[in-house]
């Protein structure tokens, strides 16, 4: 009884409803988890270390050691390519994906004439990588096209970065920021498209401050530049941390390496070499995720 009476006295707390809530918007997950994936899960794993043969009777697997990593890392001429190039350009990507959104949604929030229509367009890239438009872009009308364009501004970016690097580079800016600002340039296509789910989180989040704060801000002489720095970004801090972590794993799912990873498996019938390529690649994701989380987890700012 004693105990029931402290977990009533726990949950009529404020912090007690918000762990009630936060367990209860977990759970539905946590049940999928236990009763979908955490079988394939565990399989998985055992196949990484075996040798997976398919019989009459059903799967034969031999125990091998770590066998399949070896050969994913050491003998497997793409892999280790491919998973580099994804790391790589999480590395490119990730930064240019949140400063571009948290941007646009600042400029979203503004009150302006269409900016209904604006936030419609923004978000139009998310709609377009729906399955349909996906399936669309196999076809060969819609490919040759792409590639037209591709060709035809390929040259004009080109130029364009060019121009841009000359003029940063002759006012001093560092080599090395210039080259990673002028391969946004010609990566902007890709950064927008990706973008429309952040853009929409950040907008939420900065809709959450209250007026009367930026109010307080003017009154007190603060510029919409410093307005930005001192409670915009604060603010919305917590944010770029969910939009860091969902960036990533977007990023990850995108990635060639699942593709080689399904063809391993279900095209050459290597399921303990394709199993431990997808754990390779799963510690990998954690890392980065853990890492990433870390670092920015310590610049938060959470409103009380």
């Amino acid at each position: 009884m004693k105990a029931i009476d402290k977990f009533k006295r726990s949950v009529k707390s404020y912090e007690g409803q918000k762990a009630l809530w936060g367990f209860i918007f977990v759970f539905p997950w946590l049940l999928g988890f236990l009763f979908f994936f955490l079988a394939p899960l565990i399989t998985s794993l055992q196949y990484s270390f075996s040798k997976v043969d398919p019989t009459p009777a059903g799967i034969q697997t031999t125990f091998v050691g770590f066998s399949n990593y070896m050969n994913a890392v050491l003998v497997n001429p793409n892999f280790n390519r491919q998973l580099i190039e994804s790391i790589m350009d999480i590395v490119i990507d990730v930064p240019l994906i949140l400063i571009f959104s948290l941007f646009v949604a600042v400029i979203l929030n503004q009150n302006f004439f269409g900016r209904s229509v604006a936030r419609s367009i923004f978000f139009l890239p998310v709609i377009l990588a729906s399955g349909v438009i996906v399936g669309l872009e196999a076809e060969s009308l819609v490919q040759e096209i792409n590639q037209q364009n591709a060709a035809m501004g390929g040259v004009s970016n080109a130029l364009r970065a060019f121009e841009l690097e000359r003029i940063m580079i002759g006012a001093g800016v560092n080599v090395t920021i210039v080259e990673y600002l002028t391969g946004a340039v010609g990566r902007i296509y890709e950064i927008v498209s990706l973008s429309g789910v952040q853009i929409l989180i950040f907008l939420a989040g900065i809709q959450t401050i209250s007026p009367s704060v930026y109010e307080a801000a003017k009154m007190e002489g603060a510029t919409g530049y410093e307005a930005f720095w001192k409670i915009t970004l604060p603010m919305v801090s917590p944010l770029i941390l969910v939009n860091l972590i969902y960036t990533i794993i977007d990023s990850f799912s995108r990635s060639p390496v699942t593709d080689l990873i399904m063809s391993t498996g279900f095209d050459n019938f290597n399921f303990g070499l394709s199993s431990a390529m997808a754990w390779i690649y799963f510690i990998s994701i954690m890392l980065i995720l853990g890492i990433s989380s870390y670092l920015i987890s310590k610049k938060v700012f959470y409103q009380e």
